[in-house]
């Protein structure tokens, strides 16, 4: 019986300076077969579903330079991801900038290639849209529950004379590809100005359960998250996390900002709430360098896949019945 492979470990900041070292998801190894890793790190360098402000494509890139920020174990819960599963780089996801019908074929051929390895995806986007084709590879057999945070519901049917493809359409699509369970779907933050008084509409006769930027404020982080466990339940959920949910003074290199957001602590609350549900994917999208050259939106994203990669590496070591290892705390 052969022994068993080591979990890979980041390189550490202690050997080679955080700021050398080719640039990885959390300074991580890099790996080609998914089956490799229990959870694979991967970038979506496309933003063709955007309708405004462009530059999501640039967001892979930099939020894995700004990942050599994070370290090990989790200061709050002790999580400690890298002895509880393999976790690696699976680099980027194929796109085609001048075809958003071809870029949706690759991006869901990569990720079925994952989801038949048994490889839990973490993902850096990329626009919005690439939620779609990540949904098509994982849930085709048994639609998924979804926290989505987001200022934007992005249950638009159409955008410019018809077309059913960008950033503010894939949650429609999802759902009518019965791909998501709508009653088991809740969406936090929503706010921003409208077009028509009926934008929000569709969502809220599918059962939705939307809860605004308003009602999120008067409930607070903790009695939200007891609703999104409540309606998510037991069963396989999935976590996206668009930043400009974030009001745009923690996050402003985002393409669609919206004033009045909840902060990046806030953030983080409600993201360790989701602690021990079934989550079998994440994501965080929508970081656009070009209009934070400073990368502190990169830094803010990367910190959401930290915070999520523990609670999806918790998951993997107890679906495997493997132990938690003791972590010393000071």
């Amino acid at each position: 019986m052969s022994e068993p492979r080591p979990f890979p470990k980041p390189q550490s900041g202690l050997v080679v300076p955080r700021f050398g070292g080719i640039a990885t998801f959390m300074r991580l190894p890099y790996f080609e077969d998914p089956a490799d890793v229990d959870i694979g790190l991967v970038g979506v360098p496309w933003d063709g579903g955007t309708t405004n402000r462009p530059g999501a494509r640039h967001g892979p890139r930099q939020m894995r330079e700004m990942s050599t920020l994070m370290r090990r174990v989790h200061h709050v819960s002790g999580i400690a991801p890298y002895e509880l599963a393999r976790i690696g780089d699976l680099g980027d996801a194929p796109v085609n900038p001048a075809s958003i019908d071809d870029s949706l074929k690759r991006i869901e051929a990569f990720y079925a290639r994952l989801h038949k390895a048994g490889t839990v995806p973490l993902t850096a986007g990329g626009d919005h849209l690439v939620i779609l084709p990540i949904l098509r590879a994982i849930a085709r057999r048994r639609p998924l529950g979804i926290v989505h945070f987001d200022a934007h519901s992005d249950t638009w049917d159409t955008y410019f004379g018809g077309h059913k493809y960008t950033h503010g359409t894939p949650f429609r699509r999802a759902i009518e590809e019965d791909l998501i369970d709508p009653k088991r779907t809740i969406q936090i933050g929503i706010r921003g100005s409208l077009y028509g008084n009926d934008d929000l509409k569709w969502a809220y006769d599918q059962g939705i359960r939307v809860v605004t930027i308003e009602e999120y404020f008067d409930l607070g982080p903790e009695k939200v998250i007891a609703e999104a466990r409540r309606l998510v339940g037991d069963q396989p959920t999935y976590v996206s996390f668009d930043v400009d949910g974030l009001d745009p003074v923690f996050a402003p290199g985002t393409g669609t900002p919206e004033v009045g957001g909840y902060s990046t602590h806030e953030a983080q609350r409600m993201i360790r709430g989701l602690r021990g549900l079934d989550l079998v994917g994440a994501d965080v999208v929508e970081v656009s360098p070009p209009f934070d050259p400073g990368g502190a939106t990169a830094l803010v994203g990367v910190t959401m896949m930290w915070e999520l990669m523990c609670l999806l590496a918790e998951g993997v070591s107890r679906r495997h019945n493997r132990p938690r290892p003791k972590v010393r705390r000071r």
